[in-house]
């Protein structure tokens, strides 16, 4: 990825990426970036790469930006789909693409800011994927109905064990998807990051945030107390009438399927809350793996993060081409 030259005003239009774990200062810091491009005579927009902040209604629990907070910035690709479509990564990979190119003909940087990792990969690096095959896609989900996510797991377990190690084993969408990639004789992804990636756009800074995990877990906790506390399951109940217990991707989100539960009477409160701070902090984990592979990022504590240092660091000679590293801010680490 090299620099552009020049001041921050005079260069061409970038490509910003603020990625990382849930609960570690993304949205505060793209807004913040955004802000101090503008100082330097740049103009920005955010782009999301939160699968889950795809979908309108589901607000509380995917920790959505209200419109009234977004200080003026264009906030692209929220509220996009209904609770019953279903989230693809090569119709996102197509979709933000546009998005990004139309904000650079506007002469404008383009900030993509979310914690889907395997999203963000798809935009920043060069993926391509293999065409669906809507009937053998028709027939894997038939025989994940009717075998269950666990016979068609072992299925691909024997066929490609890397990608199955890399696919969680409840997640029957991306098993099928996988299956579906092997059978057209296709390596597949298997939710992997390329061995050497290469850069989308050449103009492109990553900035990756990060906490020390012994002070994220607490601020995960009280995150998933605070959904609760302000009506995640009213949000809920009020997409039930939209369809989200039928949807395929919209139903098993992280705090989503819990509430539902509760709801259903199958939980209680007390439980919903305590599983759903269990699997956010296994997300945590997962997404510190897949974005800790990601070369040239500059790394940061956004509590503490000066995202005009970033800018101005963005604007220098760039060291990584000389084989240097990335410039840290202040108490910055790589996950």
């Amino acid at each position: 990825m090299s620099a552009d030259t020049g001041s921050p005003s005079s260069a061409a239009p970038r490509l910003w990426a603020v990625v990382g774990a849930t609960g570690t200062g993304k949205t505060g810091l793209s807004l913040d970036l955004a802000s101090a491009l503008e100082a330097h005579g740049r103009r920005a927009e955010i782009v999301n790469v939160d699968a889950m902040q795809l979908y309108r209604g589901m607000d509380i629990g995917t920790a959505k930006l209200a419109p009234a907070e977004r200080r003026g910035i264009p906030h692209h690709l929220f509220d996009v789909l209904a609770v019953t479509d279903e989230a693809a990564v090569a119709w996102y990979q197509d979709v933000a693409r546009r998005c990004i190119h139309q904000i650079h003909d506007r002469g404008a940087d383009a900030i993509l800011v979310g914690g889907s990792g395997l999203y963000a990969s798809s935009v920043l690096f060069d993926f391509r994927f293999p065409p669906r095959d809507e009937a053998l896609r028709a027939r894997l989900e038939a025989e994940l109905d009717s075998e269950g996510v666990g016979a068609l797991f072992a299925r691909l377990r024997e066929a490609d064990p890397v990608a199955a190690g890399r696919i969680d084993p409840r997640n029957g969408r991306r098993i099928v998807r996988a299956l579906e990639m092997l059978a057209q004789g296709g390596a597949t992804h298997g939710g992997a990051l390329p061995e050497a990636p290469e850069a989308w756009l050449p103009s492109t800074r990553i900035i990756g945030t990060a906490i020390p995990r012994d002070e994220l877990v607490p601020i995960l906790d009280a995150r998933v107390d605070d959904m609760w506390a302000r009506g995640l399951v009213d949000e809920v109940a009020a997409l039930r009438h939209e369809g989200i217990e039928r949807a395929v991707t919209a139903g098993r989100a992280i705090g989503y399927a819990q509430a539902l539960a509760q709801l259903r009477g199958d939980v209680t409160e007390g439980e919903a809350i305590a599983e759903t701070q269990a699997l956010t902090r296994r997300y945590a984990r997962r997404q510190v793996s897949w974005f800790k592979r990601y070369a040239d990022v500059t790394w940061v504590d956004a509590r503490e993060a000066d995202a005009t240092s970033l800018v101005a660091a963005a604007s220098a000679p760039d060291e990584r081409a000389a084989g240097g590293s990335a410039r840290p801010v202040p108490r910055g680490e790589r996950p």
